[in-house]
This record gives C-alpha cells, structure tokens and sequence, in this order.
C-alpha cells in the first residue's frame, strides 16, 4: 500500500501555498490528436461527444498523456459544452470546423432550456462522473485528477452564438439589447455548475479549473465589466461549491483578461490559483502579485511546436520567474495538434534536470 497521503500529491502541495521545485506539470488538451493513440481512439468513437460520454474512450483517452509522459496531473477528458447540451441545446461537432450549436438567440430559446433543479440534466452527464470514479481508480496514486468546466460567460457566449466567433458579436449584442436575459442565462450556468463541479469532487477529482476563455471579449457596458460579467459568476461558483465540498481546490484560466486582470483573479474569485495565459510576462505578473499566489502557465503553443533552443529558454524562463513560489507548470493555452511528441519530451526533461 502506498506511504502517500492525497495531500501529498505535488499539484495538490501547490494549491495549498507550497512552493515545489521543479515546479510540478499538466498541459490543457493534454489527450489530444497531437498523440496517434488518440487519434485511434478518437476514430472508433465515431463522434466527439460520443468519446465524451462513452467512459471506455473517456477513460482511456485520459490516462494516454499520463502512461507516455508522466504528467503530474491528468484533467478529465470531456468539453464545456456537455452543459449546453445537457440543458437540452443541440450541440455538435463538425469534423474541421469545431463545435455547432442552435442559437440562444432570444427569450423563446432560453425558455425552452431545462430549469436548473432539473434532474434531467445529471442523468444525462452521468457518463462523465463514471468517468471520473474509474479514473481515480486507474491513475498512480500520485497523480492529480482535475476535473473542469467552462466559465458562465464562456459558455453562454458559445450558447448564444452557436458557435466561437473572434468577436463574440452574437453574445455581446444579445447582452446590450437584452442584459436581463444575459444575465439570466448567466445565473442558471452558476447554478448548473456549481452542482456539476460539486458531483466531480464526490466522484473523485481532487481539484477543477474553471475555464474562462472569453475573459477578453466581454459586453461593453457601464462599469466594470471583467467583474460584472466574467469574475462575479465565478466568484459565486468558487463559494457555492466550498459551501459543499470545504477546502475545494480551484483553478480559474482568465484567457485575455491581461496583466491586469490575471492579478485581480484569485483576489475576485476567490480561486486557489490563476492560469496564465501566454499572452503575460510571468515574471512581471508574479512582481506585482503576493509570493503566497499561486500561479500556472504560461509557455507559448507554438514556442512547443518549434522546440529546440527556444523551447528550453521558456522552460528555463518559467523556472526562474517562479522559484521559491508556488507554482504549476503548464502552456498558456491548449497543447495543438501539429506539436511533436519529442518536443514535450524535451521540455519535461528540461523542467525535470
């Protein structure tokens, strides 16, 4: 039987405010078609909600970074947008093209969303907590198990939308013609995912992250609209699932929220830790943040792509910023699909000397 206790795993010292070093390692989308083994499993499955919902390929898909590369933490293979479509908005994934859903375009289409006290919708996300039990079971004991799910705003942009847009214009405009109704939408993701997160944790991940990847595209309206629309939400997530699950360690990725706004996350939200997104100087956001902060991020994808002397100066980069802080090594957006797997071999080595 292991000697280890679950606190003891390396991720989980540094959300409690310890500075490990090396600084310990995921990479979002870490299961993903830059590896031929899910890209096999990714075939089978037929589509891509079918490998989300399918804990077989959910679980397999999940524990392929962590068999290669050793990864100190593995996230849950899954998508923001199993919320949508649980609240019984057609969702789908077009091969080449990403995801499609029918527009939120008013009153009438949140009307005929499920409530948030409806049952409907955790028997219709059972799949992924199945998938989290078994992951628990299978992963190295000392490895972390992150679960995840999308920011209020975030979600609700792809739900009014149909679809990412650069600009999100469907969602900002809905939000200046209809605020009320925004907002509404809004508060029942809160409410939707706050229990989501919570039967995470009972299922066994040890940390989530919240992902807001829309942090920098957000309605223009009076005041101030990072809190109003994107930190407040989360702020409210964060407390709900403490209030269930005490001592819940959470992550929030603010993508585009700037120097800024990356300072203000884990003061605002009450997050354990900020994602940085590798758009910030690690160095100049860990100056103007306290040493105790946690922080995670920030390598470029593409500094991945390339690799060779430019890969390891942003290793060496990051190690430097944050040593003798808490910190979790990590890219600044998801792994893609062109990066070659000798370069994330080159880049743990690094972080690893």
């Amino acid at each position: 039987m292991s000697q280890l206790r679950r606190e003891d795993r390396a991720v989980l010292r540094v959300l409690s405010g310890e500075a490990v070093f090396p600084p310990p390692a995921w990479v979002m989308r870490q299961a993903g078609r830059y590896l031929p083994e899910y890209r096999e499993v990714r075939a089978r499955a037929g589509s891509f909600l079918d490998l989300c919902y399918t804990p077989d390929y959910a679980v397999e898909v999940t524990l392929q970074p962590i068999r290669r590369f050793g990864f100190e933490a593995s996230i849950l293979f899954s998508d923001i947008l199993v919320i949508p479509d649980a609240l019984d908005q057609r969702v789908r994934f077009v091969e080449g093209e990403g995801p499609r859903l029918d527009p939120l375009e008013g009153r009438a289409e949140f009307d005929r969303l499920r409530q948030a006290d409806d049952p409907a919708i955790f028997t219709h996300l059972a799949p992924v907590f199945e998938a989290v039990r078994r992951l628990r079971a299978e992963l190295p004991f000392e490895t972390t198990l992150l679960g995840f799910c999308g920011a209020p705003w975030t979600v609700a942009s792809y739900m009014i939308g149909g679809r990412g847009t650069p600009d999100l214009a469907p969602s900002r405009d809905l939000a200046r013609r209809e605020p009320e109704l925004v907002k509404a939408l809004i508060d029942r993701l809160v409410d939707v995912q706050i229990e989501y997160l919570v039967r995470q944790f009972e299922a066994g991940v040890d940390a989530v992250q919240i992902f807001e990847s829309h942090a920098g595209t957000l309605p223009e309206t009076q005041g101030d609209a990072l809190k109003q629309w994107s930190f407040e939400p989360i702020a409210r997530m964060v407390a709900g699932v403490r209030a269930r699950v005490p001592g819940a360690r959470i992550i929030v990725f603010a993508r585009g929220s700037g120097l800024e706004g990356h300072a203000r996350v884990v003061p605002e939200t009450g997050a354990d830790a900020v994602g940085v997104d590798w758009s910030v100087d690690l160095a100049e956001l860990r100056a103007r943040i306290p040493d105790t902060t946690v922080t995670q991020g920030n390598v470029h994808p593409d500094v991945l792509i390339e690799g060779g002397e430019a890969l390891d100066a942003a290793v060496d980069a990051v190690r430097e910023a944050v040593k003798g802080r808490p910190h979790i090594f990590n890219l600044g957006h998801g792994i893609t699909p062109q990066t070659p797997i000798a370069h994330v071999e080159r880049m743990l080595a690094r972080l690893r000397r």
